[in-house]
């Protein structure tokens, strides 16, 4: 049995918890049980107007939606380009600065300059680079490079719409990779390094048996943390396109937000969002279960 010592101390810890537990029930907890309920009616936000329920009739329509398997495929495409890309140049980047002692600081801060500034001024920024005409990348593509006689019209077509979303997420997501991968790097002791070398390993070989065996907690993590922001792309797709054209370029976040503010489909912007979280959740566990395993080293 506890003494009261013992009682006195929980109660004391409960208390210093209280004030952030509270905040967790009323800004997280409600919320998402809020939008389970409404997802299962078709909800109006007008006063004295009654919300008829409509069970998974909202679940139902989503599959039904062709709009919404667009969105889909365009958030699984986003997320099927930029992870790898921002993994892949993210990785490069960290292995050069490991390797250099002048200028590290500076370099790494340079690299990471992107994450710290806007999503909105950065989108807009990318606008107008991918304008047509006048944007900086036809004025490259055509008066400098000489590459295509006539500008592209990048944010009208469906076929290159995608591509200045594209170019903005593995942009701005290198330099959260790059600090991650670093700090791993530099935690992997350089006797293993010089023990490999002396046994005739190569560059490669060492990065390859070494480098990222030793990696793997820090890839998986970074992995799983990736393909959640990338199944949450929004703001750089609502403000460089909105969606357009045509709806080609919407993604699950942007057509739940057109769904719920601009039809006041509060209901089946609800049930959208829950079956985003299920595709998260369900990748999230699926990459833990089969990837995270003890460090092997080849």
């Amino acid at each position: 049995m506890k003494n009261p010592r013992h009682r006195r101390e929980i109660g004391t810890a409960y208390l210093f918890m209280l004030p952030g537990l509270s905040f967790f029930a009323i800004f997280m907890v409600y919320p998402l049980v809020k939008a389970l309920q409404m997802s299962l009616y078709q909800w109006s936000i007008m006063p004295g107007q009654p919300s008829p329920f409509v069970g998974l009739s909202n679940y139902t329509r989503a599959f039904q939606d062709p709009i919404f398997w667009v969105a889909l495929r365009n958030t699984v495409l986003y997320t099927a380009v930029t992870v790898p890309g921002q993994m892949i140049l993210a990785m490069v980047v960290a292995l050069l600065l490991n390797h250099i002692t002048v200028g590290r600081v500076f370099f790494r801060t340079i690299y990471y300059l992107p994450v710290l500034t806007s999503w909105v001024i950065v989108s807009l920024l990318f606008t107008y680079l991918f304008q047509s005409p006048g944007g900086l990348i036809n004025y490259l593509l055509t008066d400098v490079l000489h590459l295509i006689a006539e500008p592209i019209a990048w944010l009208r077509n469906p076929a290159t719409a995608m591509v200045p979303i594209l170019s903005l997420g593995i942009w701005k997501g290198i330099g959260w990779s790059m600090v991650t991968f670093l700090a791993a790097l530099q935690t992997i002791p350089g006797e293993l390094y010089e023990a490999a070398a002396i046994d005739g390993a190569s560059r490669w070989q060492r990065f390859w048996c070494l480098t990222l065996p030793l990696m793997r907690p820090t890839l998986v993590f970074v992995l799983v943390m990736l393909v959640i922001g990338g199944f949450n792309v929004f703001t750089s797709v609502y403000l460089i396109t909105g969606g357009g054209p045509m709806k080609q370029t919407e993604v699950v976040l942007s057509y739940m937000y057109h769904q719920a503010f601009d039809f006041l489909e509060f209901g089946y912007g609800a049930a959208l969002s829950y079956i985003l979280a299920a595709i998260i959740l369900v990748l999230s566990f699926l990459q833990i279960r089969f990837l995270r395993r003890p460090v092997e080293l080849y």
